[in-house]
């Protein structure tokens, strides 16, 4: 079971895309707290501290302001046109019994025996669509790629995962693979005509200088 992370938030005065601007110098991420039918709250939150948890995986938040608690869970995240810095945060109030759908990250964890025989282990799908109760999000799914060997893949249908946590990724979906990357030769292919280089000859935009002169 995965308890919610404790995080104090304050109720945000400061509105509008000039005042969030302000916040964000300061070091200030604006957020909204919406969802079962009550009013939307607008929330600002430790920028740092809450970049932390969502690098970390985490889901599901306690947000403490003005002496009383909300559970929350992340909806929508946005970051800077680099996804470096954390712009703003959309969090929807649940109850820690509810059934939830979201999405979490697929970490590859191992060295797959194939890449001894000349393989490439590629990542092809990174993260699944899942559905449980909320206190069994996971933070991330791990992925164990240490038996495959080269040309063998793994698929959504191998990724068990336990408790009420159900996939609801298309289970034929490709999530990593180990694939031999044939040498690109530089040589030409058997029937491709060389056009020879005639030396003296002029290049051609040597001639079209030429003529406008």
């Amino acid at each position: 079971m995965s308890a919610p992370i404790e995080l104090k938030a304050e109720k945000r005065t400061i509105l509008g895309s000039r005042g969030n601007a302000r916040l964000r110098k300061s070091g200030i991420v604006p957020a909204v707290v919406y969802g079962h039918k009550e009013a939307t709250l607008p929330v600002q939150l430790n920028r740092k501290e809450l970049a932390a948890h969502i690098n970390h995986g985490v889901h599901l938040f306690n947000l403490s302001f003005d002496g009383h608690g909300e559970s929350v869970l992340i909806k929508d995240v946005q970051f800077d046109a680099f996804g470096i810095e954390l712009l703003h945060v959309d969090f929807t109030r649940v109850d820690l019994n509810e059934r939830v759908t979201v999405s979490v990250a697929i970490e590859l964890k191992g060295d797959p025996k194939g890449e001894k025989d000349g393989g490439v282990l590629m990542q092809i799908l990174n993260e699944l669509e899942i559905d449980c109760v909320v206190t069994e999000i996971p933070d991330i799914i791990t992925v164990d790629v240490s038996n495959l060997g080269k040309d063998d893949a793994i698929h959504v249908s191998d990724i068990k995962l336990g408790g009420t946590i159900k996939i609801l990724t298309d289970a034929d979906l490709l999530v990593a693979k180990v694939e031999e990357i044939a040498e690109q030769s530089t040589e030409p292919a058997e029937g491709d005509a060389i056009e020879p280089e005639v030396i003296g000859a002029k290049k051609d935009d040597e001639e079209a200088v030429a003529e406008t002169k």
